[in-house]
């Protein structure tokens, strides 16, 4: 299962925020309470988070958040809120037609 998500901090902050969350035993993050919620543990930083895409903050960087959710939640294969994906041709167009983008790249992956 793969949760993607977004941050304009460090990744060392956010994953200590999510740490703090899953430690505490609440699930103020969605990563931290699908942990908690299925008996996950959490592991190291650097094996359990890929980086996707570096952009600065704004339009951009919702919309390839947006289309990484939309792509896993295809493939069954996420835990963020799927209240928050909604149908989108153009993403429907990439996943189903280019193999780079859709679902067959294995190669950005995200825990």
């Amino acid at each position: 299962m793969k949760f993607t998500g977004q941050t304009g901090r460090s990744f060392n902050i956010r994953f200590r925020e999510h740490l703090r969350d899953f430690k505490n035993g609440y699930g103020k993050s969605r990563f931290a309470q699908h942990l908690l919620e299925n008996r996950h543990d959490i592991g190291p930083m650097n094996d359990i988070i890929d980086t996707l895409y570096f952009t600065n903050k704004g339009r951009l960087m919702d919309a390839i958040e947006s289309f990484y959710i939309f792509r896993e939640t295809k493939l069954n294969n996420q835990i963020n809120d799927r209240l928050t994906v909604k149908h989108n041709i153009i993403f429907e167009t990439i996943v189903r037609e280019d193999t780079r983008r859709g679902i067959y790249d294995t190669c950005s992956s995200q825990q």
